[in-house]
């Protein structure tokens, strides 16, 4: 090997010796107990409290459409009209029959009172006075079945008029201008947009363990970067006997009118329920733990009493995760330093310079 060579190894023998041995930056979290959470990862859908598909309770020629898919309702909005032509006739009809029966139970009870109080004088027998009584009460009988009548033409045609049992938006509209529709066949959706909840499915294995008083953090996939804290409103017992699944409704009061979460029914969503073991343990960061193909587990732990900080790997058994943190059931003891940022490229021994802040 000439002297050129052999200078050009010995350089690069130093660059190795200086590099192995170089101050590597990284941040690092101290090991502590802390209370361990079971957290169970579940999916979900976001539903409405009310969804409706609204039928008419007439038959009829559809005749107006003041509504289409998308718009919002209110409370007893008309949102769609048949042709009420027919009954509307029927109805006049029958209000003419209440004021004809009106008048003629006007003069049978003037005859009768007349009848009754110069009878005697008159020489009126009183087998007629007790007929004009009769024709008085067969007259009033008419006239409040004629009343009935004349109301149950009025609801006929008031149900002419389909409106909307609740607030909401019209999902979908089955029905069109000029169509035949009979009672029970669906026109229009309906969906209330209010007081939306979030239904996930959870497995059986789970039942023991989620109450009333379970924290729930939930995700919308469609606003991954913000979530909002729930509560489970109700739990359903009844497992799906497919998927061995029951069912949790979770609320949450986090869409006050100064931050609104704008969520629509139908949107998927994620939840994380947290469930206290009851137990503590030692937790640490989840970016702290280096899993390998093999199956090993590690972290690198600092080792802080010499004059420069170094560090070594630890094999570590795992237990349960939650809120960014994996619970360590051996491997480490309360009050080690784990490396938490920087850890991608040590090596055994190498020495490190600790970094200030938070990880």
């Amino acid at each position: 090997m000439s002297d050129h060579h052999r200078a050009a190894a010995t350089l690069f023998l130093t660059f190795l010796s200086i590099t192995a041995f170089a101050q590597v930056p990284v941040q690092v979290e101290t090991v502590s107990k802390r209370s361990i959470v079971n957290q169970i990862n579940v999916t979900g859908t976001v539903t409405s409290p009310r969804r409706a598909v609204l039928s008419t309770a007439v038959a009829g020629l559809v005749a107006e459409l003041m509504i289409d898919e998308g718009h919002r309702v209110e409370t007893g909005d008309a949102l769609l009209k048949l042709d009420a032509e027919l009954a509307q006739l029927a109805l006049e009809r029958a209000v003419a029959e209440v004021r004809q029966r009106e008048t003629a139970l006007e003069d049978a009870r003037r005859r009768f009172t007349e009848a009754e109080n110069v009878g005697a004088q008159r020489g009126i027998a009183r087998t007629q006075i007790e007929s004009l009584r009769a024709e008085v009460t067969s007259d009033e009988a008419a006239l409040a079945a004629w009343q009935a009548a004349a109301r149950q033409q009025r609801a006929i045609v008031e149900r002419h008029t389909l409106k909307a049992p609740f607030a909401g938006v019209i999902s979908e509209r089955l029905a069109e201008l000029g169509e035949w529709v009979n009672p029970g066949d669906g026109l229009l959706e309906l969906v209330a947009t209010d007081n939306l909840r979030f239904d996930f499915r959870v497995g059986q294995e789970s039942f023991a363990v989620i109450s009333p008083q379970t924290p729930v953090e939930i995700t919308l996939d469609a606003l991954p970067d913000r979530s909002v804290s729930g509560r489970v409103d109700t739990i359903v017992p009844i497992k799906s006997p497919g998927a061995r699944t029951f069912l949790i409704r979770v609320l949450t009061d986090s869409m006050e009118a100064d931050d609104p979460l704008t969520i629509t029914p139908g949107m998927s969503v994620r939840g994380k329920l947290k469930v206290d073991t009851g137990r503590d343990g030692i937790a640490v960061s989840r970016d702290s733990i280096l899993r390998f193909p093999d199956g090993r587990v590690t972290v690198w732990v600092v080792d802080p009493d010499g004059e420069i900080p170094v560090v070594r790997e630890q094999v570590v058994r795992t237990g349960l995760e939650f809120a960014g943190v994996v619970e360590i059931s051996s491997g480490l003891s309360a009050g080690d330093l784990v490396v938490v940022r920087g850890n991608e490229m040590l090596q055994e021994g190498q020495t490190v310079s600790i970094l200030k802040g938070s990880p």
